[in-house]
């Protein structure tokens, strides 16, 4: 028997052994993932074979957008905006006096119990720039860029723990399973430098996020849109250097070898994500030669490195900064910092406001101006857009650990106001979005939900955050959410 009448015969055998039980079951899965399949873009529902073979290939949004590329910074453990950028002066009257039962009442903490003591800004704060913006003394070098920045002084969330907390900031959902925000925006967009991810993230601080690589995954979209955590110490990406003994030109053909394979099952079965695994394939290998070099800070200046505090070689958010100017300039589309360390509670020296607090502010101040500066300097602001920010604020009520004094100065978690900052492409400079009430616990005015930033962050990139879904679970699942949201037209440029 021929091969071809082989191959026909067991076909035919599997379709008559394929009851209606099964049919439905595969529907969830073949059927459904040949539609997600087929949605490579969000501008695209009917895409071309070539926009299957490169799910990453570049697409214009459907609405004019300001911003190409993001460099999302997020500090993990939620840093202090009363150590930061919002300034009470009747907070230090307060100091050390019994918190009002008004602002306990109805409140859940993670942990503060009985009756805390309010508790003062533990660094001075001056004003700065032609805005006259209010920093702390902590962000001496930040401090002289505050004309180029637009605050948001008002962010609230609906979680008050580390894990769900930061999954909403990611997903917009506080649950696992859902795709981060650089995913949406690869979907959408695909990249620009078809030799490097179009999501890329890099950690500092020795220590993973409370959820892990949840924050950057790809949730219902396909696994191509994922992130790609990348080290700034060793090799770039994991098992991407060809094995002992295997030469670039022998993985050549092994890929050549390969790509007949899937070619002709795809011919035979017309699943797309044979197009797709054949470009993943593709991509890796280019990556091999791409991301070393992208990667590699030796051939930056000394002026450079010592204007970042960057050393290469070393894993540190100073090196973490430096690569993500030199990822968007070879247009990598979302690039995501991730800095642990700013959970202070008091409950030892290195959580505290007055020590570890002071040490991440050293460690994060100068690299971030200079990666302002370094992007203007260059000629790359009139594209990207950096955010930064935490998962949540903290408490103007010092952290009482359980009802009994910590050792140190801290603060509980806060999540009905904290501040978050962007600059670049497409927003105000040198503008505060929100006041606070007069200790900062609360919006007194403008308060702002993080699906309303997420909503402003599609809108700068094109996008209607109400047109922008998927069908999952029998939802239109959106990166907002399902409640309303709003871009937050008054920090736009």
């Amino acid at each position: 028997m021929q091969r071809e009448e082989l191959e026909q015969q067991i076909r035919r055998e599997m379709l008559e052994s394929c009851t209606r039980r099964h049919f439905l079951q595969n529907c969830a899965t073949g059927l459904g993932s040949l539609w997600m399949a087929t949605q490579a873009h969000a501008t695209n529902p009917t895409p071309s074979e070539d926009a299957r073979l490169n799910p990453l290939s570049p697409a214009l949004p459907p609405l004019p957008a300001k911003v190409k590329r993001v460099i999302y910074l997020h500090m993990v453990g939620a840093p202090s905006q009363l150590e930061l950028f919002d300034y009470k002066p009747e907070l230090n009257a307060l100091d050390g006096k019994d918190c009002p039962a008004s602002f306990l009442d109805g409140k859940r903490f993670a942990f503060i119990n009985g009756t805390p003591k309010m508790l003062g800004h533990q660094y001075k704060f001056q004003q700065h720039g032609k805005s006259g913006m209010w920093v702390s003394e902590q962000m001496p070098h930040l401090s002289k860029t505050v004309d180029e920045i637009c605050f948001i002084k008002t962010m609230q969330t609906e979680q008050f723990n580390h894990g769900p907390a930061q999954l909403m900031v990611h997903t917009g959902a506080a649950q696992m399973g859902a795709p981060s925000i650089g995913s949406w925006v690869t979907w959408g967009l695909g990249t620009e430098n078809s030799d490097m991810p179009g999501f890329i993230v890099l950690l500092s601080g020795l220590r993973l996020e409370r959820v892990g690589k949840a924050l950057w995954r790809s949730g219902f979209l396909p696994s191509v849109y994922q992130g790609v955590q990348c080290r700034s110490q060793g090799d770039p990406v994991l098992n991407a250097s060809n094995p002992e003994g295997v030469s670039r030109q022998r993985r050549r053909q092994v890929l050549d070898t390969l790509e007949q394979l899937n070619r002709k099952s795809y011919q035979q079965f017309g699943d797309p994500e044979t197009l797709t695994r054949i470009a993943q394939y593709e991509m890796a290998y280019r990556m091999q030669t791409a991301a070393p070099e992208a990667m590699d800070l030796s051939s930056e200046t000394a002026d450079t490195l010592e204007a970042y505090g960057a050393e290469p070689g070393k894993e540190s958010f100073a090196n973490n900064c430096l690569l993500a100017r030199r990822l968007v300039e070879k247009g990598v589309r979302f690039v995501q910092l991730f800095d642990w360390g700013w959970d202070t509670h008091g409950s030892n020296q290195g959580e505290s406001l007055n020590h570890g607090f002071r040490k991440k502010c050293s460690q994060t101040d100068k690299p971030i101006a200079a990666l302002l500066h370094d992007l203007r300097q260059r000629g790359l602001m009139e594209d990207p857009l950096v955010v930064w920010g935490g998962e949540f604020g903290r408490t103007p009520m010092r952290e009482n650990g359980m009802g009994g004094t910590m050792a140190v100065m801290g603060r509980d978690h806060s999540p009905d106001a904290f501040t978050m900052w962007m600059a670049g492409a497409g927003v105000k400079g040198g503008y505060s979005h929100g006041v606070t009430d007069p200790v900062g616990y609360t919006p007194a005015e403008n308060p702002v939900q993080l699906r309303d930033l997420h909503a402003t962050l599609l809108h700068l990139m094109g996008f209607d955050h109400r047109k922008m879904s998927v069908p999952f679970k029998g939802l239109d699942q959106r990166l907002t959410g399902v409640k309303p949201a709003s871009v937050i037209k008054e920090v736009l440029s």
